[in-house]
């Protein structure tokens, strides 16, 4: 079978056939920085985590963008709310989103454009719109003319002529006033007083949001790209305008794979702030449950069905993320005392990379993890591989932690070291891999002293003494990163 995903613009599973062979250009619609993150970005972002993990295994070279959007409304309300600049809002929580993302073993993007910092393109691109007849100003405002966009609702097979009958009975007032279609939309906002602005052509204002993503993906990857990812609900009108703005301004297909997440449920209702089922990254991790088991609770669900959090639910992904965790432990734990490596490099073929004698069972498994992902990113599928050679490494595992000897004749124990490297593989594709259990039982005084002694060290250039510190501390379940200037912050891992 060939490598294929569904594309949400034919809503058929089609093979992957990228514009150039052997690569693959992607753009995933980031995060509007003006709050924590919360599950359902958690979900989104494993999920495309995975897929460009997979597609760089299976030997692509990938060129993975994620934006922020960094000016908004719902930004400039939480900066007025606080009294702060809408800079100070995006700073943080862009930290803040890095930290997580870190946290979850997401991989950063290669890129991570700004919308503040692609001004001049959205501008440029506006222009263009204009003077093909598809962009009109109204009072500082300009909008995009829908009607001038072939084959609108092609994504989300919304009909605009349905949309402006059922419009009939509709008070106008505000924007739709100066609007010509209701389903127009704006690219450029005139200034209002107090708010960030940039000059233009139609004078002070601030983009749209959508247009910002439509400049991002031609600034970083050009007028068409492979692959563009997304929550489902950004397909309208979020990713529905982009398609529109660009093609029309660009002449050329925006994307050739569109790509959508399903939502996620709270016991069977869509999470949302408004209904007070909204769980942030943030505090789930910090109430106890490990990254990784969130990860593992995330990919046991197909990327595009609904994924329902419930505490059953990931109280069992917990439970199978042990029995995983323990074995993969096996190389960082034990490996000296067994003799195992963990320099093998992760490549596709695991298991006859190196052209000598391979366990026919465990290629077997292989190719079935790969006819998995290979079909539409079923990582259920591919985790059930995993599961499958667990069994006799946990076995090893606990015997090694009751402090027994292996014991196991040679080729007994070089089996078991064939099928642990091909876990530590197909994990790491998946994008999971070992944990301590222990929680520090340090308290924050303990570690601001620790972090103090480690920074003294490393300015007399006793670097080994730094070092250790660091990894005393990781082992106990604090992580440290280091920040510009010489500041280190911690988190509980």
């Amino acid at each position: 079978m060939s490598l294929r995903f569904t594309n949400s613009l034919t809503s058929r599973t089609e093979a992957f056939e990228p514009l150039t062979e052997g690569k693959a250009s992607i753009y995933c619609c980031g995060v509007t920085v003006y709050d924590l993150c919360h599950l359902g970005h958690a979900r989104s972002y494993i999920n495309w985590d995975v897929l460009r993990r997979y597609l760089i295994w299976r030997g692509y070279d990938v060129t993975y963008v994620q934006n922020y959007t960094d000016i908004d409304d719902k930004i400039l309300n939480r900066a007025n709310e606080e009294g702060i600049t809408m800079q100070a809002v995006s700073e943080r929580n862009i930290e803040a989103f890095e930290i997580d993302m870190g946290r979850l073993n997401i991989l950063p993007a290669d890129r991570m454009p700004r919308a503040t910092g692609c001004i001049e393109g959205i501008q440029t691109l506006i222009s263009e719109l204009e003077s093909k007849g598809a962009a009109y100003s109204s009072d500082g405002d300009v909008y995009f003319d829908i009607s001038k966009a072939k084959n609108y609702g092609k994504l989300s097979g919304r009909d605009p002529d349905e949309q402006q009958q059922g419009a009939s009975g509709r008070t106008a007032d505000g924007e739709e006033i100066r609007k010509r279609h209701p389903f127009d939309f704006a690219l450029w906002k005139g200034a209002k007083a107090g708010e960030p602005s940039w000059e233009s052509p139609w004078g002070p204002g601030r983009p749209g949001w959508h247009i910002e993503c439509s400049a991002m993906v031609r600034q970083e990857l050009g007028q068409t790209i492979d692959i563009h990812l997304g929550g489902g609900d950004l397909v309208f009108p979020h990713h529905e305008n982009e398609i529109a703005q660009s093609e029309t301004a660009n002449g050329t297909t925006l994307a050739k794979l569109w790509m959508h997440n399903g939502m996620v449920n709270v016991g069977g209702t869509k999470m949302s702030k408004s209904l007070g089922n909204f769980t942030t990254i943030r505090a789930l991790l910090d109430s106890g449950i490990s990254p990784m088991t969130l990860r593992l609770f995330v990919l046991q669900a197909h990327y595009r069905k609904p994924l329902d959090f419930t505490a059953e639910a990931l109280e069992a992904a917990a439970t199978g993320w042990k029995g995983l965790n323990a074995a993969l432990s096996l190389g960082d734990r034990h490996g000296d005392s067994l003799g195992w490596s963990t320099a093998a490099p992760l490549t596709e073929g695991a298991m006859t990379a190196n052209g000598g004698p391979a366990d026919t069972a465990l290629v077997e498994l292989e190719q079935r993890f790969i006819s998995a992902m290979d079909d539409d990113l079923n990582s259920s599928g591919g985790l059930a591989v995993l599961f499958d050679l667990v069994k006799p490494l946990r076995a090893l595992a606990n015997r090694l932690e009751r402090g027994e000897e292996a014991s196991l004749p040679e080729p007994e124990l070089k089996g078991l070291e064939e099928r642990w490297q091909l876990l530590r593989h197909l994990a790491a594709v998946l994008g999971l891999r070992w944990e301590a259990e222990a929680a520090t039982s340090l308290d924050d005084g303990a570690i601001d002293a620790a972090i103090a002694a480690r920074k003294a060290a490393k300015a007399a250039k006793d670097y080994a003494e730094a070092d250790r510190i660091r990894d005393e501390l990781g082992a106990q379940g604090v992580e440290l990163i280091d920040k510009p200037g010489g500041v280190t912050e911690w988190i509980r891992a």
